[in-house]
């Protein structure tokens, strides 16, 4: 008899995310165990019960997801998770704490229907938060021409540097962007702006916006008002104005769950897969 599916879902919060649940839920989950307030050191009991209860051939239908809004303590988990595996004894393993990878894949993805990513300079403001660093990441393979905005500039020199252990020929580089108008103090001309900022945060004005004449698709990440990108609506799903496309939260988001639902689905198809930031955009691209 077939073994049902079992996901184990590892939240470093006091409460285990709901949408996370409902996401699983709605994937085709069979069982959700729920963790919450998990620290790198209750990691190994929990898969050791879950890794010495089925043989290696049906270790395929046991999974684990890492959320949380913590994304360090999420990474730790995962560090702590792969510590855990015994040969084939092992499951398979998706980390997007915050919607951080799968929110990156949609929005990377869209700005590749639009432009040629190996030719294009982009900007991602609030480059160092989850999201952020993750589209500045993912751009970067695609070998984009990246500069990681942020009010801190030795801040985003951290982002650019971890990118760079990780793909030493990246084109990657900070930039101190500190009010709505610093756009238009920046030399650089740039094809494609990202805003992963804070919810809420006006981060470029639309008049810095149209000064840029190189501009041609802005993604706005946040769904709170005011837009980090004013004039970019959430819904916007490829809707042009001014002559720009514009995607916000809501137009990237439906592609976001699609991803994150597949990715789910994957997780069962074999108990090797490590799901971060790289594999969940090669989801992307295939449910395209």
């Amino acid at each position: 008899m077939s073994k049902k599916n079992v996901l184990i879902q590892l939240d470093g919060d006091e409460h285990a995310s709901s949408f996370d649940a409902v996401t699983a839920i709605d994937a085709g989950i069979d069982h959700l165990l729920q963790y919450s307030s998990v620290a790198p050191e209750d990691v190994e009991g929990v898969i050791h019960g879950a890794i010495f209860t089925r043989g290696p051939h049906d270790l395929k239908h046991t999974a684990v997801f890492i959320g949380g809004k913590n994304t360090a303590r999420a990474e730790e988990l995962a560090a702590a998770v792969a510590r855990t595996f015994l040969g084939p004894l092992r499951c398979s393993v998706l980390l997007d704490p915050s919607g951080c990878n799968t929110t990156a894949a949609a929005a990377v993805f869209a700005a590749s229907q639009h432009l040629d990513l190996a030719r294009t300079k982009a900007l991602v403001l609030g480059g160092t938060g989850p999201v952020g660093q993750r589209i500045a990441l993912l751009l970067a393979r695609n070998k984009t021409a990246v500069w990681v905005g942020s009010r801190t500039r030795d801040r985003a020199m951290d982002v650019c540097n971890a990118v760079k252990a990780k793909f030493p020929g990246a084109h990657i580089q900070p930039t101190a962007l500190e009010d709505s108008d610093s756009l238009a103090k920046h030399p650089e001309r740039f094809n494609v702006v990202i805003a992963a900022g804070a919810a809420g945060t006006r981060l470029i004005a639309r008049d810095q916006i149209r000064s840029h004449d190189k501009l041609r698709l802005l993604i706005d990440l946040n769904a709170v008002p005011p837009s980090g990108l004013e004039g970019v609506e959430p819904p916007d799903a490829g809707r042009e104005v001014d002559g720009l496309v514009q995607y916000g939260a809501l137009g990237v988001g439906k592609f976001k769950m699609r991803i994150h639902r597949a990715a789910l689905v994957q997780l069962f198809q074999a108990n090797d897969q490590i799901l971060d930031a790289e594999e969940v955009f090669e989801i992307a691209k295939r449910l395209a």
